[in-house]
């Protein structure tokens, strides 16, 4: 099959694009909380249970159909059996059925953005403020629409910018990550009972798995959390990775490139947790 005028460089710019375009809000926000709210520890080594096995077989099985085919999500099932068509339908509608609810999230994220931006931040980190916005009739809708409209706004201009080659996106490394693991760590507060909490205690609840009063009832419920973060967290399953696939070069090590992008997604949502569970717990 002929395969596209354009394509990624090399496996690196791949990479970087497929990690890029995984590494999201379910990384920063939702694996902290998840983690937070199933046991830490114990959630988090569900997690690299499912990364390394289910995660790595789905990743890898997207990316693979879509150099095969060299096609978008909607056509790379039906030209491997016309049957199949509709699975290309039904990738397509989960990452817009999954958008009613990333906007909404977005909407919280840029309100939050403008208070810090034109107050000191003290208002908006208590827990009164946070509820009575998202409780209001107005406010909510009228931040969602916001960031509705700064992503239409960036989809054009990066496609403006790109419409001749891969309009891929870029992950990149920044030492400030550690740097507010660091911080996070060398934090501490005391409860009503009078009982000081540190960071570093922390920090033990987000890496020991705790398996004292576990029943098969709460590892399902946990298990769940898991497998429904990695379909957020990797794009997997949605069309998203059998689109950038079908740009990558058959010469390409698929193995090595999957292994790559799942160390960058997980590697995120790991410093999101260090950076956030310590803080709170």
């Amino acid at each position: 099959m002929k395969e596209k005028g354009s394509s990624f460089s090399g496996s690196i710019g791949f990479v970087l694009a497929a990690a890029g375009s995984a590494v999201g809000v379910g990384n920063i926000w939702r694996f902290p909380y998840l983690c937070a709210k199933d046991g830490g520890g114990l959630f988090l080594l569900v997690y690299l249970v499912l990364v390394l096995t289910f995660g790595f077989v789905l990743l890898t099985t997207d990316v693979a159909l879509g150099r095969k085919t060299k096609k978008n999500a909607l056509r790379a099932f039906e030209s491997l059996d016309p049957k199949w068509k509709f699975l290309g339908h039904l990738t397509f509608m989960v990452p817009a059925l999954i958008m009613t609810y990333y906007s909404v999230i977005g909407g919280w994220i840029v309100k939050y953005f403008f208070t810090y931006i034109i107050s000191d931040g003290k208002d908006a980190a208590s827990d009164v403020y946070f509820t009575s916005f998202i409780t209001s009739d107005i406010a909510p809708v009228v931040f969602m629409l916001i960031f509705l409209a700064l992503t239409a706004g960036s989809y054009f201009v990066v496609w403006k910018r790109e419409s001749k080659s891969f309009p891929g996106s870029l992950c990149r490394a920044d030492s400030s990550d550690c740097d507010h693991c660091d911080f996070s760590l060398t934090l501490s507060h005391t409860d009503t009972d009078g009982t000081v909490r540190t960071g570093m205690q922390g920090l033990a609840v987000y890496l020991k798995p705790d398996f004292h009063g576990l029943t098969v009832k709460r590892f399902l419920e946990i298990l769940l959390d898991a497998m429904s973060q990695l379909f957020f967290s990797l794009s997997v399953s949605m069309g998203i990775m059998i689109t950038y696939g079908s740009y990558v070069k058959n010469e390409v090590n698929l193995n090595k490139a999957t292994n790559q992008i799942e160390i960058f997604d997980t590697g995120v949502a790991f410093l999101a947790g260090m950076m956030i569970i310590p803080a709170v717990l």
